[in-house]
């Protein structure tokens, strides 16, 4: 195979959206502590995003990173959401600005359109943002430019189809979404390889969930291997895939990163017997109670009260899942007051979402589960 962009990136990088926290701030001196840990063991690559922490994590990163270290020692990726309050082309671009200020960093190595898809992308066309940033690398402000995506595989392509002069995408990847419908992970994984661009990695631990998996998933991991954590059956298996840059994982603690840091300074990809491991794992998972939606909003194009009807349902499945009632809630918030949606509590009970599902499901009596759940 040939060679790609970030080949030889360390699989490990530095996720800053969840930094170690004290006094409602973040926790600089831990964080600190944290940056030097990660270099010290020969990772480099750090990721941030302009609204991460309301932009206290740019701000975090100066400090403990780009005022302490020099330029060439380490890599820094930060993004641009062209669609969070912008209300004009000038606003959208002064975030590249703001950025390139609070890091102090003089330049990002890679740069991303942040969080494409859904009803987010048009903003990026609107205020031209692809134009804007290839001038920004054209100025040498951006060493590689590409971009971040929370939706399908089919708008992964189109997006990809349109702009071919990305140089790579950052998905999110693991085992527990591989085969989701309703996010697509395998097959956003492949279409990013047809279009052979690089892969950046987020959740691979899906926002902690895969840390502490529900007992018979931790049982089959335990017994496979029980000295490995986890967290490091989920990190390995996205770092095992191919043509991945490197993959995040957004540590809070020392002993996160001490963790994350004993199996990847010596990365070996999963042999076929943890693969097998791993597949059972999802099994597991997929065989526990859940919503069997696949996001298809056949229900949601008839709905008079314009409720968010698989978004309600993807939230309730992370609860039913995983048992992490506060991260469904937040998907929750996300999916329904986030996107201009209802909330399950509006539904009139008029049925008209159920005679358009082609999986006949019950809606109506699933969004009162949702509601009494997430809403209460």
């Amino acid at each position: 195979m040939e060679q790609y962009l970030g080949e030889k990136i360390p699989k490990l990088g530095f996720g800053l959206m969840r930094l170690p926290m004290k006094d409602n701030a973040i926790d600089i001196e831990q964080t600190k502590a944290m940056v030097d840990r990660f270099l010290e063991e020969g990772f480099y690559y750090f990721d941030t995003a302009y609204g991460y922490n309301n932009g206290e994590s740019e701000k975090a990163i100066k400090k403990a990173l780009v005022d302490r270290y020099p330029r060439e020692k380490f890599m820094l990726a930060t993004k641009l959401p062209a669609w969070a309050g912008a209300k004009n082309r000038e606003e959208a671009e002064q975030m590249f600005y703001t950025s390139l200020e609070r890091t102090g960093a003089g330049y990002f190595d890679f740069y991303l359109l942040h969080n494409l898809g859904e009803q987010r992308t048009h903003f990026f066309d609107d205020y031209d943002i692809w134009n804007f940033l290839a001038e920004k690398k054209k100025e040498g402000l951006i060493k590689h430019l590409g971009f971040s995506m929370h939706d399908k595989a089919e708008v992964l392509d189109e997006i990809l189809t349109a702009h071919p002069e990305m140089e790579f995408v950052q998905l999110q990847i693991n085992y527990a979404d591989w085969e989701d419908p309703t996010i697509e992970s395998q097959k956003c994984y492949e279409v990013a390889r047809k279009h052979q661009k690089p892969i950046i990695i987020m959740e691979p631990v899906k926002g902690g969930t895969l840390a502490n998996p529900p007992k018979e998933v931790t049982e089959v991991l335990r017994q496979a291997n029980p000295k490995a954590s986890p967290s490091s059956w989920a990190i390995r298996f996205a770092a095992s895939l191919d043509g991945v840059i490197t993959v995040l994982s957004g540590m809070s603690n020392m002993e996160q990163m001490e963790d994350n840091l004993s199996y990847m300074k010596e990365f070996q990809p999963l042999t076929t017997e943890e693969q097998k491991t791993v597949e059972t794992a999802r099994e597991i998972f997929n065989a526990f109670p859940k919503v069997p939606c696949t996001a298809c909003a056949y229900c949601m194009k008839g709905c008079p009260q314009h409720i968010a009807i698989y978004g309600s349902f993807q939230a309730y499945n992370i609860y039913s899942m995983y048992g992490d009632l506060g991260g469904a809630r937040n998907k929750y918030t996300w999916n329904t007051d986030g996107h201009g949606w209802k909330k399950a509590s509006a539904c009139i009970a008029c049925g008209k979402c159920e005679k358009v599902c082609p999986q006949h499901i019950s809606i109506r009596e699933e969004l009162k589960k949702v509601a009494a759940a997430l809403e209460g």
